[in-house]
């Protein structure tokens, strides 16, 4: 299998081992209720009844080898994990880190390309001051008047326009020399299962034996 592959089949993996401890955990699933009405003591003609209380699981009759599916299932990521290290030690690039850089190049070209939208603008705000003056009378009145407010951009728009396209050209050459090493990388790795395979059809194959 590729990278992109391995990447799928370990989400699903991921995804099964959430599933087992959900169910694992429910302690409705793991322990076994009775109740027993105790008929007899307030009827002397009545018999007790016990009842099993219903289990909240399919897997109610198979807890311990549930319980074995998800060990199976950890180290099952374990390996997959141990593959997709050593095949991406083969590589000519560092993958992880050139991923995490152009998620910083895609951010700061975000920055730049806010910036480099902004336009020097001009507007007349009604009302938007206040004072104070005196009047015929010589006391302190405030008053209102309209505000000019002039807005121009703080810094060299061919600079931060020179930065942006350059973040573009570096994220767009390793996002695509990334995606070809997700298809052309080999990660040696046999699935246990079929990747678009369901938890009970997992389950039921590592019971079975395929999954040992």
């Amino acid at each position: 299998m590729n990278l992109k592959e391995a990447f799928r089949f370990q989400n699903r993996l991921q995804a099964f081992i959430d599933e087992a401890q959900e169910i694992l955990e429910n302690e409705a699933n793991v322990t076994k209720v009775k109740n027993t009405y105790l008929r007899h003591k307030v009827m002397a003609e009545a018999e007790d009844e016990t009842l099993l209380v219903a289990p909240e699981t399919e897997y109610y009759d198979r807890i311990t080898e549930l319980a074995c599916f998800l060990v199976h299932l950890v180290e099952e990521k374990e390996k997959l994990f141990a593959a997709i290290r050593k095949a991406k030690n083969a590589l000519d690039i560092d993958l992880d880190s050139e991923v995490s850089l152009n998620a910083t190049r895609q951010r700061a070209a975000r920055t730049f390309r806010k910036m480099n939208d902004l336009r020097n603008s001009e507007q007349t705000i009604a009302g938007g001051g206040t004072g104070y003056r005196f009047n015929a009378e010589g006391n302190q009145t405030s008053y209102r008047c309209d505000v000019k407010r002039v807005t121009t951009i703080n810094f060299n728009r061919n600079v931060v326009r020179a930065a942006l396209n350059g973040l573009h050209a570096k994220a767009d050459k390793t996002s695509a020399d990334i995606d070809l090493c997700m298809v052309t990388a080999t990660v040696n790795y046999q699935t246990p299962f079929d990747v678009n395979a369901s938890f009970a059809n997992a389950f039921e194959e590592y019971a079975n034996g395929a999954g040992a």
